[in-house]
């Protein structure tokens, strides 16, 4: 495939297998061996690169972003975050006032994070550092020096020009090209972000003959506001979609800022974590809380399904043949909504358990009842038996301790890594109590500890 884009300011033009990896071909074929492979499969941070397009500068994994999703971009590495002549950006020379750096492998990664963040006037320090993982220095010095750095000017050689990229066949422009190019390539892959498609490669080693990015479909990008709804296109980036959720659904928007990292969020879409159909998908059972529909396409035809009726069973989802998301509309108001993520790192780690309420009251009893979660079985799925538990009675502590009977009837959770089903069986439950003193005003963070 040619693809075409900006280096550290230059124009290069590369022909490329489909599935290179950026990072792959940084250190091959280049030599700019600063952006370092750590994980491969973007959880550590060290191939921390900038891309910007129209939209702006993002900081985004090498490892897991392939050549053709830049075509038509910017990208700088930490190589280029320096100026002419070897002049230090302003994050770099704070890295050094504030010893940023023991062993350094991580380094490179941290400083063009900071950079982005700091071109962003950012200030929310642990979140943009967030992904970039380090075993010996400690964040201490490292968000020292991101906050030293922050009044500093951002240095002129940091603002690239988007340049001009003609169409390719790969990357359709819009979803009615998109429809088209799947119609008659049904088995082809389809790749939106690659924070998933991404592993497939570099862990599983796999090869994908017939693909098409998604990241130039704008028409799959927008957020449309309907009225008593929010129609979120399927192409919708989770850092695109964050600052809507927080004005909507601060739960759900919390539970999205632990999502992933920054460098994962960026490049994550709604819909392409809704089309893997994974158990452990975190926006699946604030989706299902919500009531949301789907909205599928195929070809110029369209269909509209229940969200917890898009998933069948463990890794089969209610999707034809060339079919695929193309929204996913949601109610912009749900004020009893909650969403509780327990995992064994706070920041950048999947759910063990992630579990959604929506339980509405009418007067003292329970009128209706949404609960979904994700991790406690082969899809993303409601608590049917624990909802008619509630139903139709008083919304009281009583209520709730009967109901934590019958989740056993909903759920047989597995033992992996993660937890053992006991416990995943366990922490839903409890998920349910804290739900209860959650609505009643309590203070139920589990970051914050009381006598």
């Amino acid at each position: 495939m040619q693809v075409r884009f900006l280096l550290n300011g230059e124009t290069v033009e590369v022909d490329a297998p489909p599935t290179r990896t950026l990072l792959d071909w940084l250190r091959e074929e280049r030599g700019l061996t600063g952006t370092k492979e750590g994980c491969n499969e973007g959880d550590c941070g060290a191939c921390t690169v900038m891309v910007t397009d129209e939209a702006g500068a993002r900081a985004l994994n090498a490892c897991i972003l392939f050549l053709p999703q830049v075509h038509g971009r910017a990208v700088r590495t930490v190589e280029g975050v320096s100026g002419p002549e070897g002049a230090l950006h302003p994050v770099q020379q704070a890295m050094i006032d504030h010893h940023g750096s023991q062993c350094g492998f991580c380094t490179p990664g941290f400083v063009v994070s900071m950079a982005v963040g700091h071109m962003q006037g950012r200030r929310d320090h642990d979140d943009v550092v967030a992904g970039n993982l380090c075993r010996c220095t400690g964040y201490a010095p490292i968000v020292r020096a991101a906050e030293a750095a922050a009044k500093a000017k951002v240095p002129a050689w940091m603002s690239d020009e988007v340049p001009a990229s003609e169409t390719v066949s790969y990357a359709p422009e819009t979803s009615d090209e998109l429809a088209a190019w799947y119609q008659a390539h049904p088995d082809g892959t389809l790749i939106a972000g690659a924070t998933d498609v991404g592993l497939w490669v570099t862990k599983g080693l796999r090869e994908l003959p017939e693909v098409a990015f998604l990241n130039r479909c704008r028409d799959l990008q927008g957020i449309d506001d309907e009225g008593a709804t929010l129609r979120i296109g399927a192409g919708v980036t989770m850092a695109a979609l964050l600052p809507v959720l927080v004005r909507h659904h601060p739960s759900y928007a919390e539970l999205v800022r632990r999502y992933g990292s920054e460098q994962v969020r960026q490049a994550a879409t709604i819909g392409g974590n809704i089309a893997n159909g994974s158990p452990i998908g975190d926006n699946p059972p604030a989706l299902i809380a919500l009531g949301a529909t789907l909205h599928l396409r195929h070809g110029s035809g369209r269909r509209d399904v229940k969200i917890e009726d898009f998933f069948l069973d463990y890794g089969k989802q209610d999707r034809r043949p060339g079919e695929f998301v193309e929204a996913v509309t949601i109610s912009k108001k749900a004020t009893a909504l909650r969403c509780y993520k327990l995992s064994k790192r706070f920041d950048q780690d999947i759910s063990a358990v992630c579990g959604c309420f929506n339980v509405e009251v009418d007067g003292e009893v329970v009128s209706s009842a949404r609960i979904a979660f994700g991790g406690m079985a082969g899809i993303p799925k409601r608590a049917a038996a624990v909802e008619a538990a509630l139903v139709g009675q008083p919304w009281a502590k009583e209520t709730v301790e009967t109901a934590l009977a019958r989740f056993s009837d909903d759920f047989q959770p597995m033992s992996d890594m993660r937890a053992s089903a006991g416990y995943r069986l366990e922490t839903a439950r409890n998920m349910l109590v804290r739900y209860f003193h959650d609505m009643a005003g309590e203070t139920v963070s589990v970051r914050e500890v009381r006598a």
